[in-house]
């Protein structure tokens, strides 16, 4: 869906599915511990000029993280929350399956992100869900080169 080789973005409308891959140039390592460590989560996971703040973490498998395989994938089950952690009724809540492998020159991160319906699809897509998916992908490449020059 998009021109940039190392950007993919593509929504199946009979699956209600969004295929998100990205490349970046750092190791495997790095690139799964800034999708696994609140510190690095804090300073790149929202679109610009969005923040995050980790009020709690726990990376294990439990409700929230269905799977995990170290530096290979997790899957998980999100949705929007309020300031407590509850979820918003009437926000998408969508399956990730993300993976993570090694290529040429760096990594690759694949997600295949499930939603429970087309009308929930359809309402991540108009809320601009690509356009901040590739914000914050940005965001995550000025991290890994911050970290990787120090």
């Amino acid at each position: 869906m998009t021109a940039d080789a190392d950007f993919r973005f593509d929504v199946d409308k009979d699956r209600n599915t969004l295929t998100i891959g990205r490349r970046f140039a750092a190791n495997r390592q790095l690139v799964w511990d800034c999708h696994t460590r609140r510190d690095y989560l804090d300073q790149w996971f929202a679109p610009k000029p969005l923040t995050t703040r980790t009020k709690s973490m726990e990376f294990r498998d439990r409700m929230d993280y269905k799977t995990i395989r170290p530096i290979e994938g997790y899957a998980l089950l999100d949705g929007f929350c309020d300031e407590n952690g509850l979820l918003s009724p009437g926000m998408p809540q969508a399956s990730w399956d993300v993976a993570f492998s090694d290529i040429t020159g760096g990594t690759m991160v694949q997600t295949l992100v499930t939603y429970g319906s087309a009308e929930a699809l359809e309402q991540v897509i108009a809320m601009g869900m690509q356009q901040g998916i590739t914000s914050t992908m940005e965001r995550l490449d000025e991290l890994l080169a911050r970290l990787t020059k120090g």
